[in-house]
């Protein structure tokens, strides 16, 4: 869990301190055509801490987590990083964010020490001796420093997801957000990868975002948790407090139950 006595992120490189950013969430709608995707969501992120977005699939998480990104803008309400207008494309300039996709989207045609060097050759960070420094360096944190020469196709599943970690940390995020990642994982990996996160943010405290339906995840690494069903915001609470959920809605998503007798299937929507 958090240290709540820092409020400062730290450069993994160059151990510089800059303020923690918050990111907070006013009255957020978004439609898509006549589907209402979110419905007045509000919430806040506080500096350096870890919030885990959960809730059913279609339910507008990764819709949300695009927003704080600046890749959707909304049919109302905002979205403020650091009390910046996340729309607004100067906000991405005054505040590094890094997003990690769900499938990785690692370039199959480039290494992993490649693609882990693209950003820093694309924003002329440093000479190349420079850049070779630092992407060692982020192999080095994740404990992938033999998989430099080898390419996507080469990984396993998770070895992917960590490569795509790693190319985020090159970018050195104030604001880390995370789509799904520990999907398509054994339960093995999926401890891996929050265990991973979990560290990132003990060691540098800066403030992670993750949309994920695994309740381990959220159990294990998260400040706080909140629940997102069919676009709207059902709870914000500590992780603690889903162990034992009041809302039937949120224990059935987090505790379901298989009954053959009465399967769920037959009850769905064609």
């Amino acid at each position: 869990m958090s240290d709540d006595s820092s409020h400062s992120t730290r450069n993994p490189f160059t151990h510089a301190e800059t303020p923690a950013v918050s990111v907070t969430i006013e009255h957020l709608s978004k439609s898509f055509g006549e589907l209402q995707v979110l419905k007045d969501v509000s919430f806040k992120v506080a500096p350096g801490e870890i919030f885990v977005l959960m809730g059913p699939s279609g339910a507008g998480k990764s819709v949300l987590l695009r927003h704080i990104v600046g890749l959707e803008l909304p049919n109302s309400g905002r979205v403020l990083v650091d009390n910046l207008d996340a729309s607004d494309e100067t906000t991405r300039e005054k505040v590094r964010m890094a997003l990690v996709f769900q499938a990785g989207a690692l370039f199959n045609s480039l290494s992993v020490y490649d693609n882990l060097a693209l950003y820093p050759r694309e924003h002329q960070v440093g000479s190349e001796a420079e850049i070779r420094e630092k992407v060692m360096h982020t192999l080095q944190i994740l404990s992938l420093e033999n998989t430099a020469t080898k390419f996507p196709s080469e990984l396993s599943g998770g070895m992917k997801k960590r490569v795509a970690i790693a190319r985020a940390l090159v970018m050195e995020p104030q604001l880390l957000l995370y789509d799904e990642p520990t999907s398509e994982l054994d339960p093995v990996m999926g401890a891996t990868i929050s265990e991973i996160i979990g560290t990132l943010r003990n060691d540098y405290h800066v403030t992670s975002i993750v949309v994920s339906h695994d309740r381990d995840l959220a159990l294990g690494v998260a400040d706080r948790v909140g629940i997102l069903m069919g676009g709207a915001l059902m709870q914000v609470s500590p992780a603690a407090e889903l162990r034992e959920p009041k809302d039937p809605r949120i224990a059935d998503f987090l505790n379901p139950k298989i009954d053959i007798k009465n399967p769920r299937f037959k009850k769905l929507e064609t």
